[in-house]
């Protein structure tokens, strides 16, 4: 089973080996269900295309809102699909996170060798996940005028995008350490994330906007990497960057702390 991967070595590189290794197993453990998988990921590629349809009737009728045009929001869905895609294709335990500290599940990864909360966010994959996956570079290539430079700007912002929707949803699901049954509350934080990263951030002002700026971070994982895409920055990349490794280390700490306080539901089971 994935669960069973371990990573060695130095750090960095023990990480992304073991992101293959699971990445390699749970795609094997996919392939047995490849009409349920295949049916998934249309099913969301589907979903995602319906919304490019809403907007694209709405720019006919409205072509600029507030600075944005058809063209900037088509690249906000394809940074946003390819963000969450990437995030919750790999790390998909991040969505059941709260489910798995109230269940008792985190025993079986305390006993693995570090990182608990990696090998905990990379026990599952999220198959509809890989919809938007596809979802995100259909639409880049084909709306995103692609050119080796841009095509690396997209995937560079897109990455950060995602590491902070990933820390984002670490942040929200680590709330059931503190409040105990908090799965419904983790969802609701998490949706209100993705919600707001789907709408132009100029549609937002005054205390909103300072929100998605903190406290909901949508403004990071849309906005800035389309303001890149409109043009490039270095420090506006620098920004975004640094936004995603503070959103990162501040869910770390919160997942490590919530960690010291997790009562265990004596659920290890050792398979040899």
């Amino acid at each position: 089973m994935a669960d069973k991967v371990s990573s060695r070595g130095r750090p960095l590189a023990g990480v992304l080996s073991l992101i293959w290794a699971y990445a390699r197993l749970n795609a094997s453990m996919m392939m047995e269900y490849r009409a349920s998988f295949v049916s998934q990921v249309i099913g969301m590629f589907v979903n995602d295309g319906l919304w490019l349809v809403f907007w694209a009737l709405y720019f006919a009728r409205f072509p600029v809102v507030r600075g944005w045009q058809q063209h900037d929001v088509f690249m906000l869905w394809a940074v946003v699909t390819l963000a969450y895609g990437l995030a919750m294709g790999l790390f998909g335990n991040a969505l059941r996170l709260a489910y798995l500290i109230m269940q008792g599940q985190l025993d079986y990864y305390l006993v693995m060798p570090k990182d608990v909360l990696v090998h905990a966010l990379l026990g599952r994959m999220y198959f509809t996940a890989w919809g938007d996956v596809l979802f995100g570079f259909l639409v880049f290539g084909i709306f995103g005028h692609p050119t080796p430079a841009r095509l690396a700007v997209f995937f560079t912002a897109s990455v950060l995008s995602g590491l902070i929707m990933l820390s984002f949803a670490v942040l929200a699901h680590s709330l059931a350490f503190f409040l105990g049954s908090s799965q419904a509350l983790s969802n609701q934080v998490m949706n209100a994330l993705i919600h707001f990263s789907t709408y132009p951030t100029s549609l937002f002002q005054g205390v909103t906007k300072i929100i998605l700026y903190t406290v909901i971070p949508a403004a990071f994982v849309s906005g800035l990497p389309v303001s890149l895409l409109r043009q490039f920055s270095w420090k506006m990349l620098g920004i975004l960057a640094g936004a995603a490794l503070v959103t990162a280390v501040l869910a770390y700490w919160v997942f490590r702390a919530g960690l010291s306080r997790y009562t265990s539901g004596n659920l290890v089971n050792l398979q040899g």
